[in-house]
C-alpha cells in the first residue's frame, strides 16, 4: 500500500496539476471507497454520438434507409426502446435508508448495504447515485475502483460504466450496471430498488428484434459479421440496442457460439458452455443468427457477396470483418508428430489437460499463452518446461526486470526454463511426441508440446478482394473501424487503426478490451452516428491465482494478474516501484521521457487512475514517477 500511496501522490502534484446451431446450415438464432483527492484524474468522457443526416424540418433526424434483397427498411435514429418500469412489481422492491447526507464527500464511493443486496453508493457533483456494486465481468468491487468525471472504472480490468444510467461505456464485458433511485429525506439518503437487480448485480440492455426475419432468404443478410468473438457479437448487440431490426447473421469456423476466449489458457478444462459470452437463448431471442463451422473463403466487394468455403453464397449490405488472428506453428522437423498443440478452440484446450495429466509438458513460448498454460498445467503434469527465445519472460511487453521476477515465481512452482534458445526438432515414438530438440543440444523429455510463438492477422481471403491491407496483412482501417471499401467495417485483432494516444499512428493491438470497444464503434458508424475511437489499451493476465493488470498505449497484458493500460511497444526504460521479489509494484514504461504504459500486481487501482489521466489525454513525465 505503501508503493501505491507513494505512486498516487506522485501522480497529485506532478500529473493531475498539469458455436450449436439450429435450423439450415448451421444457423443458431440465435465500505467506503478512499476520496478520489489521492489522484485528481480528469477523464474526457467520449464524443456523443452525432448523426450525420440532416434535421427534417421538424427537427427529428432523416431515417436511414437500408437496402435488403431489395427493399428499403427505413430506420428512425432517435426511435429507441423504451425501458420497462422496474419497480412496477411491489413485492421486488426495497427501500432502505443508507446513511446520512454529509456522510460522503463529492467524489467518494460507498457499498451500502440494503438488507437484501448491496449497491453502490456515488457523490458526483453534489448528487447522489446508486448502481450494482460489482463489476458485470469477472465481479470486482467497484468501491475499489476509479471515480472520475461521472464514470466510475473497475479496479481489476477497467471498464467504466456511466454513474448516471449504469450503461457500460468502455469494456470488457457486455452487461451494464442496473441503476436505483436515490432520494433525500430529512438528510438522510435513502436507494430504492429492485431486489431481482440487486441479487444479478448485471442489467443486460433493451435490444430490438428482426421484424422481419421470416422474409428472408438463407443468401442474403443485411448485417454479415464475419467472425464470432468479442468484436462480432458486440457490434451484433450495438446494433440491436440501437433500434436496428433488420437481419444480423454471423459466421464463424468454430464448433461454439462466442465464447471468453483468453480463458482457454487460464481455465483449459473449461466446458464451452461454462465459457459462453452469451446462452443460447440470448441469440434467439434478440434475432442474431449465428453460422457454425463456415468459413469464409473470398469476398466480392463490388457485388456485395461473401463466398464461403462449401460454395455457398451469403449477399450482405453492410460486413464487418472480425476474423481475429491464426497461431503461429513451429517451423522445424517433425512439425507434423502428434500431440503438439496451438491453443484456439475450446476442443484444443481440453485435449492438452487431458494428455498433460501427470505427464512432461513442453511450451514453447514464454508470452502470455504460454505462461498462462505452464501455470495451469503445473498442478496436472508431471513437468512443465518452458522454452523461449528471448531472456526473459513477457521481456518484450514488461521488460527484463519483471519478466524475470515472474520466472522467479514460476520457477517456485517447479517450472524450467530454457532461455534464449529455439526448438530444432520434435521427436516422435509411433507417430507421438517423445522428445523436443533445442538449438542448444539440449533434449526434454515432452508427451505434449504447447505452442505459443505469435499470431498473424487471418486476412488471407481479401488478399485480392481489394479491402486495403499493410505489409503485416492487417486490415487498415479509420477512426470509425470503415476500411477503403464503402459498407465494409474492420475490429478485432486482424485490424491495423489509428490510436490517438499515439498521435493517430496506426497500430495493432490484440487485447480482449480493444475488441470489445472496436466492434460497437463499428456498430455505430453502420448507423451513421460518425464516433470516433478513443480509449486506453488496457489488458491483463493472470496465473498461480495472481494478478498482473497493464493500461498502455501500446503494450498487452501480464499473467499473475497483471494489469496493464497504454501502449508500450518500443519503449525505452522502466520505473518500478515497489518490490518485485514481493510481486507487488507499479511498473512505468516510458519513451522519450514520457510514460507510454503502465503495468502493476498488487496494487489495484493505479492501472485505473493512470488509464483515466491517459484517457483525459494528459501527459505523464517520466521525472513524475522516478
Amino acid at each position: 500500500m505503501a508503493v501505491q500511496n507513494e505512486v498516487h501522490a506522485r501522480l497529485l502534484t506532478d500529473v493531475a496539476t498539469g458455436r450449436e446451431g439450429l435450423g439450415p446450415r448451421g444457423v443458431t438464432q440465435a465500505s467506503v471507497c478512499p476520496p478520489t483527492v489521492e489522484v485528481k484524474i480528469e477523464v474526457v468522457l467520449p464524443e456523443k454520438e452525432r448523426a450525420k443526416e440532416e434535421l427534417s424540418p421538424n427537427g427529428k433526424a432523416s431515417p436511414i434507409v437500408y437496402k435488403a434483397n431489395g427493399t428499403s427498411r427505413h430506420y428512425q435514429l432517435e426511435e429507441h426502446p423504451v425501458a420497462l418500469n422496474p419497480y412496477r412489481n411491489v413485492k421486488d422492491v426495497v427501500e432502505a435508508s443508507v446513511c446520512h447526507v454529509k456522510d460522503l464527500d463529492n467524489g467518494q464511493m460507498r457499498e451500502v448495504d440494503l438488507g437484501c443486496g448491496k449497491a453502490l453508493l456515488v457523490k458526483e457533483g453534489g448528487e447522489f447515485y446508486a448502481l450494482g456494486h460489482k463489476c458485470p465481468h469477472y465481479g470486482a468491487p467497484l468501491v475499489k475502483g476509479v471515480l472520475s468525471k461521472g464514470r466510475v472504472r473497475c479496479p481489476w480490468h477497467g471498464a467504466c460504466f456511466n454513474i448516471g444510467t449504469g450503461d457500460i461505456e468502455d469494456f470488457p464485458g457486455l452487461d451494464s450496471l442496473p441503476r436505483f433511485q436515490v432520494k433525500i429525506e430529512k438528510e438522510k439518503v435513502y436507494i430504492r430498488a429492485s431486489k431481482q437487480a440487486l441479487q444479478a448485480q448485471r442489467r443486460t440492455k433493451v435490444m430490438a428484434k428482426c421484424i422481419s426475419l421470416s422474409n428472408h432468404s438463407i443468401s442474403s443478410t443485411n448485417v454479415l459479421i464475419i467472425g464470432a468473438g468479442p468484436a462480432g457479437l458486440v457490434c451484433a448487440e450495438t446494433l440491436r440496442q440501437e433500434g436496428f431490426s433488420d437481419r444480423i447473421m454471423m459466421c464463424t469456423m468454430d464448433r461454439h457460439l462466442p465464447y471468453d476466449r483468453p480463458k482457454l489458457s487460464k481455465s483449459m478444462d473449461a466446458h464451452p458452455d461454462q465459457i459462453a459470452l452469451r446462452p443460447k437463448e440470448f441469440f434467439r431471442t434478440y434475432d442474431i443468427e449465428v453460422l457454425t463451422e463456415m468459413q469464409v473463403v473470398a469476398l466480392d466487394v463490388k457485388n456485395k457477396t461473401a463466398v464461403f468455403k462449401d460454395g455457398f453464397k451469403m449477399e450482405y449490405n453492410k460486413l464487418l470483418l472480425a476474423t481475429g488472428s491464426t497461431p503461429k506453428a513451429l517451423n522445424c522437423k517433425g512439425k507434423e508428430v502428434e500431440n503438439v498443440f496451438n491453443i484456439r478452440t475450446v476442443e484444443d484446450a481440453n485435449w492438452v489437460v487431458k494428455l498433460a495429466t501427470s505427464k512432461n509438458v513442453v511450451v514453447v513460448g514464454a508470452s502470455f499463452l504460454g505462461m498462462e498454460v505452464a501455470a495451469y498445467l503445473t498442478e496436472k503434469a508431471h513437468s512443465v518446461s518452458v522454452v523461449e527465445l528471448e531472456e526473459a519472460p513477457f521481456q518484450k511487453f514488461f521488460g527484463e526486470k519483471v519478466g524475470r521476477a515472474i520466472l522467479k515465481m514460476f520457477e517456485s512452482h517447479r517450472v524450467k526454463f530454457y532461455m534464449q534458445t529455439e526448438v530444432s526438432e520434435l521427436r516422435e515414438q509411433e507417430g507421438k511426441l517423445k522428445e523436443v530438440v533445442l538449438k542448444s543440444g539440449k533434449v526434454l523429455r515432452a508427451d505434449v508440446c504447447v505452442v505459443g510463438v505469435g499470431a498473424t492477422p487471418a486476412t488471407g481471403f481479401l488478399k485480392q478482394s481489394g479491402i486495403s491491407l499493410d505489409s503485416k496483412g492487417f486490415i487498415v482501417v479509420n477512426k470509425m473501424m470503415q476500411t477503403n471499401i464503402p459498407g465494409v467495417f474492420a475490429a478485432g485483432d486482424a485490424v491495423a487503426f489509428p490510436l490517438v494516444l499515439r498521435n493517430n499512428k496506426k497500430v495493432n493491438i490484440p487485447h480482449w478490451q480493444m475488441a470489445h470497444m472496436q466492434g460497437r464503434i463499428a456498430a455505430l458508424n453502420m448507423l451513421a452516428h460518425g464516433t470516433e475511437i478513443s480509449t486506453v489499451p488496457y489488458l491483463w493476465t493472470a496465473l498461480f491465482g495472481k494478478s498482473i493488470r497493464y493500461a498502455d498505449l501500446e503494450v498487452p497484458p501480464l499473467p499473475i494478474d497483471l494489469c496493464f493500460a497504454g501502449h508500450g511497444e518500443g519503449f525505452d526504460d522502466v520505473v518500478i516501484q515497489g518490490d518485485l521479489d514481493e510481486l507487488k509494484f507499479v511498473a512505468f514504461y516510458t519513451k522519450n521521457e514520457e510514460v507510454v504504459a503502465v503495468a502493476s500486481m498488487n496494487s489495484d487501482p493505479i492501472v485505473s487512475k493512470v488509464a483515466d489521466v491517459m484517457g483525459a489525454g494528459r501527459a505523464i513525465r517520466k521525472r513524475d514517477v522516478e
